[in-house]
């Protein structure tokens, strides 16, 4: 590569961030073209000797495979403008009050254990905790290859079904929390931001975050006075870096904004707007009187409830990719 490469720094990242995806993939093929060669030579050498006990092992390797082709065939399909980008994701409850909050801190520890499986940064930008249990707002970050690309999957509305561990009669509760997912836009999108336009309030920090939460006044919420958009940033040590993280997050909506209006749709950034609320959800976790997890969506289910709240959600992230592939007419 020449010196002008790397002398332009922009380009030349881009560049190696999608050098470093090809690798990737072809290190991901190169590993499931071993994994059939695996099963099949396995599965061979049971037909040639008549050995029943060989059985178990090669439906592993084949469930291993299967698997692991599953996930490069949906890793192909996130070619869209934003996917290989961070995630920037915001989780509110809903109908159900002090049940929806704590809805929203089991999705919070959800969506952190997936982020730990693929081994991806994890990051709570902002955190406001429920007023009895649970949590009232969050917006995290997970950063890493094509951690949009997943995660958009996501954005709508989550039902939770389940008997109230808040209600002294042991009846059934239906909960709601609404997830919104955006990527985190690089330096090389630009937004002119009226200073005049924004409204900076300064609070305590409050919740999980380290030695200097709830010592001063660093956490930062800026509201848009235009479009009425509010972000909100305490994780970071000082004033300074959570205002400059929150403008991040203000430009990032707003660009997205301003697409939206020019394409006039929302389809391909953010998805369809939907309630907060009963007949509006895109997946529903049934806690009792069984164990089921349905993308409404996709008809993806499973009854292993315990797999998904750790994290267990590939699954319905490729089934989500394939399906709005077929949709897509492509």
């Amino acid at each position: 590569m020449s010196m002008g490469f790397w002398n332009d720094k922009s380009n030349s990242q881009v560049v190696l961030k999608r050098m470093k995806l090809l690798k990737g993939r072809i290190e991901s093929f190169e590993s499931i073209e071993r994994d059939f060669d695996d099963a099949f030579t396995l599965v061979e050498m049971g037909i040639e000797a008549q050995d029943d006990s060989i059985e178990a092992e090669a439906k592993e390797l084949a469930k291993i495979f299967i698997e692991a082709y599953d996930n490069l065939r949906a890793e192909t399909l996130l070619n869209g403008e934003y996917d290989a980008s961070n995630a920037i994701v915001n989780l509110h409850p809903g109908a159900g009050g002090t049940e929806s909050c704590d809805w929203v801190g089991i999705l919070l520890r959800m969506y952190g254990k997936w982020a730990e499986k693929r081994g991806f940064k994890f990051e709570i930008l902002d955190l406001l905790d429920g007023e009895e249990a649970g949590v009232k707002s969050v917006t995290f970050q997970i950063s890493g290859d094509n951690a949009f690309g997943y995660l958009r999957s996501e954005k709508g509305i989550h039902r939770l079904v389940r008997i109230s561990p808040f209600d002294s009669s042991g009846r059934r509760h239906t909960s709601f929390a609404s997830c919104d997912v955006m990527p985190e836009l690089d330096d090389s999108i630009s937004i002119d931001i009226n200073p005049e336009d924004l409204r900076v309030d300064t609070y305590r920090s409050g919740g999980a975050g380290g030695q200097h939460v709830n010592k001063t006044e660093s956490a930062i919420r800026i509201t848009h006075i235009p479009s009425g958009i509010v972000v909100q940033c305490q994780n970071e040590r000082s004033q300074i870096q959570n205002r400059d993280r929150a403008m991040k997050m203000l430009s990032s909506k707003l660009f997205l904004r301003q697409r939206e209006e020019q394409m006039e749709k929302l389809s391909g950034i953010r998805g369809e707007v939907k309630d907060n609320a009963w007949g509006s959800q895109i997946r529903s976790y049934v806690f009792h009187p069984y164990s089921l997890v349905k993308d409404h969506r996709t008809d993806e289910e499973t009854g292993n409830l315990s797999a998904v709240m750790n994290g267990e959600l590939d699954p319905f992230m490729n089934a989500y990719l394939l399906w709005q592939h077929k949709n897509s007419g492509n």
